[in-house]
């Protein structure tokens, strides 16, 4: 059974950070892309950033870009995402989601499984 279980999230001002952690479980995690993505309260679920298996290229969603840096241990079968210059825009329930199927290698914006992620972590950045 798939088990991601997302962590690290918290209540900062803008302009501070945060890591967040994915621990995967019941799949071999360093043969699929990995995602995280966000739902804003009142809002859809949006991408916010992917990384191909081996961990050398990743892709960012433009309001994140610059921001935010992907990252994963594939002897750890942790997947982190490190959150910089936070804003309040970027309060969320942030999820971890594996590849959807089919798309095992695909780390851009349409190849999550939105039915794949843990239970999420909150952040929330407010002053």
């Amino acid at each position: 059974e798939v088990q991601l279980v997302e962590s690290g999230g918290g209540f900062v001002q803008p302009g501070e950070s945060l890591r967040l952690s994915c621990s995967a479980s019941g799949f071999t995690f360093s043969r699929y892309a990995m995602h995280w993505v966000r739902r804003a309260p009142g809002r859809g679920l949006e991408w916010v950033s992917g990384i191909n298996a081996d961990g050398d290229h990743t892709a960012y969603a433009n309001s994140v870009k610059g921001r935010f840096t992907i990252s994963r241990d594939n002897a750890k079968n942790t997947l982190y995402l490190q959150l910089s210059s936070l804003q309040t825009d970027d309060t969320a329930m942030y999820y971890c989601s594996k590849a959807r199927p089919g798309y095992d290698s695909c780390y851009g914006s349409l190849c999550y499984d939105p039915n794949m992620r843990g239970q999420g972590t909150q952040v929330t950045a407010s002053s």
